[in-house]
């Protein structure tokens, strides 16, 4: 997994670079949540990573201007697991939508 230090924008030092979708194949559950921290492409690619690494996850998409990341799963997604990969991409879940 990826690690970024969650000190605000990820903007402030450097360009952003989109690769907001991570896409695997789309199938099962839709869950929609609400994030903070994101400004950019590269924060929106940060959380599809973490998101995408976790089991059952089919697809991802993190929409900075929203806060908003939809996940596509197998099976419903354990809201802790969610909580702790978005933790680790250095932003925070503040709900879900």
């Amino acid at each position: 997994m990826t690690s970024q230090a969650n000190t605000g924008s990820c903007c402030g030092t450097s360009s952003c670079a989109s690769g907001a979708t991570v896409d695997v194949q789309t199938a099962g559950v839709v869950t929609v949540y609400k994030v903070s921290g994101m400004t950019c492409g590269h924060c929106e690619g940060a959380v599809s990573r973490e998101i995408s690494a976790l089991d059952g996850v089919t697809s991802v998409k993190a929409v900075a201007a929203t806060g908003e990341v939809t996940v596509n799963s197998a099976t419903p997604l354990d809201d802790d697991a969610v909580r702790a990969a978005i933790d680790e991409a250095g932003y925070e879940l503040v709900s879900r939508v």
